[in-house]
């Protein structure tokens, strides 16, 4: 696993930044971007992150995160990169 995009999205409440990026730093994932903002009461949250060396699988993850947010009332996605720099080759 290299680099993966990582969104959340929801209701804002304290602490989704922490959750997220506690997960990832227990599973040594190296946080590479973040972008977050509210819109109204709305959290937004794009992360790019490198899992090269990961003690998670991509599989494994994207699950945890997902039921993570759900926990939270949030949805929380995880994509491989190389989906992205894929379809701008075509």
């Amino acid at each position: 696993m290299k680099k993966v995009i990582i969104t959340v999205i929801g209701k804002d409440t304290v602490g989704i930044i922490a959750k997220v990026s506690g997960y990832l730093a227990k599973a040594n994932v190296n946080i590479l971007d973040i972008s977050q903002t509210v819109v109204q009461d709305y959290f937004t949250m794009m992360m790019i992150v490198d899992g090269a060396k990961s003690t998670k699988s991509f599989d494994r993850m994207s699950a945890d995160l997902a039921k993570a947010g759900l926990g939270m009332g949030l949805t929380i996605r995880c994509q491989k990169s190389e989906i992205f720099e894929k379809m701008h080759r075509v």
